[in-house]
């Protein structure tokens, strides 16, 4: 067998993978990053210096401890639930709702309305680079509308009631227009969706910098950032310490939205539009689907989930808008792979991101490794555990569909080995 041949093979293999089975190379994949992380610190604390070695191998003194760093990422996540001089005992200290719970919950909740963006659109056929602009200009218009519509409320509870669910409303249409920009060049003028993608980042965060700056601006602030949303127009830590900004009823509407996206693909006939439309748009076309309309459609779903994203962020992390946002729309598309696209997976892709996030700050905190080398562990874990899902979605891409097995129509039966009988 060729080279080519083989890796067709394995791409073919990968594509025809059951949901245990990517689980278990998933699983795998963790294992060996964990593996070569380790290795890797191990090879850094050999070449570092110090006053007191951290572990020592075969006579061989090592300024980081490998295993320390990994306990570290994990519990510092978690807020401390474990006491690691002690392995195994509980630490009886522990409150669950602590900061370091609180910052890998905000994370995770944000990479959930931006890894749905971006796996919508890949279930459209659609490479959807352009989430961080729509998420940069939905959370400048929600909290510019929330910023201007507050006068006009009454102040407190009912005033948050009215208001919070207008303002990310507000964001979801405006990352929703934006969206759809790239969708409609896509669908009537065939322009590629991911240089086009790209090219609006690029202009949201022009467009957002200049209207803030020249229009909006807090006249009180030294840098570019627009006037604060009041406290009751926020989504504030109902049981998590003040000030860790994250709101468990972000999270429980991100959890809804992953239903309700799950519903709309799955189960409606738009979502079977929009599926059909990404995996066979030929198929799609001849069984009456308008292909144009529909990958427009699905950009301006993708986008307004970004939108949304961006309206989260504002109104539970910032509390105004500014332009240090953080690349969460960038982030997402590695949720979004390591979750196959599937809504329900990007939970746990979300969770894991968030952990490993949040963990690091521990990392670098407790043990004295060096940010980089951190961010390097951070890579390694993402960049194995995605690496499957993405050669799998290259292969489904690639391989051709005569290779795939026949699909029987409702009330159909497969034909074994294909010959005329």
């Amino acid at each position: 067998m060729s080279a080519r041949g083989g890796v067709k093979t394995v791409l073919r293999r990968l594509t025809d993978a059951s949901v245990a089975e990517r689980i278990l190379i998933s699983f795998a994949a963790l294992v060996m990053a964990t593996l070569i992380g380790a290795a890797i610190v191990l090879v850094s604390g050999r070449v570092a210096t110090c006053q007191t070695a951290a572990t020592t191998l075969f006579g061989v003194g090592f300024c980081y401890d490998p295993v320390d760093v990994y306990l570290v990422l994990f519990n510092g996540a978690l807020g401390q639930p474990f006491l690691l001089d002690s392995p195994g005992l509980f630490n009886p200290n522990w409150n669950p709702l602590n900061f370091g719970l609180a910052f890998t919950l905000k994370e995770t909740t944000l990479l959930i309305f931006t890894g749905l963006s971006v796996a919508v659109a890949f279930r459209a056929g659609l490479f959807n680079i352009g989430t961080q602009g729509q998420l940069v200009l939905g959370g400048l218009a929600t909290a510019l509308f929330a910023v201007f519509i507050a006068p006009f409320l009454p102040a407190g509870i009912i005033g948050g009631i009215i208001l919070i669910p207008l303002a990310v409303l507000v964001g979801a249409l405006v990352g929703g227009l934006y969206g759809a920009i790239p969708g409609a060049l896509k669908a009537y003028s065939d322009a590629n969706e991911v240089i086009t993608t790209i090219m609006l980042n690029f202009i949201a965060a022009g467009i957002a910098k200049v209207l803030v700056s020249e229009f909006f601006r807090n006249p009180d602030s030294q840098v570019i950032e627009t006037a604060p949303i009041p406290d009751w127009g926020t989504l504030l830590p109902v049981a998590f310490p003040k000030g860790s900004d994250f709101s468990i009823l972000a999270l429980v509407f991100g959890l809804a939205l992953v239903v309700a996206v799950w519903y709309l693909l799955e189960r409606t006939s738009f979502g079977y539009d929009l599926r059909t439309s990404g995996e066979q748009p030929e198929a799609a076309e001849y069984g009456g689907v308008d292909a144009k309309r529909t990958t427009v459609t699905s950009m301006f779903l993708s986008g307004a989930l970004g939108g949304i994203g961006g309206a989260i962020w504002v109104l539970m992390v910032i509390g105004n808008w500014l332009t240090d946002v953080p690349s969460l729309g960038f982030d997402g598309i590695t949720v979004s792979i390591l979750a196959g696209n599937n809504p329900f997976g990007v939970i746990p892709a979300a969770l894991l991101f968030g952990t490993l996030k949040s963990g690091s700050l521990a990392v670098q905190f407790q043990t004295g490794v060096p940010k980089q080398l951190v961010g390097v562990l951070r890579g390694l874990i993402i960049l194995f555990v995605a690496m499957p899902e993405f050669f799998r979605m290259i292969g489904t891409s690639i391989t051709p569909k005569r290779d795939r097995e026949a699909v029987a129509t409702d009330g159909g039966e497969h034909l074994s080995g294909g010959d005329d009988e």
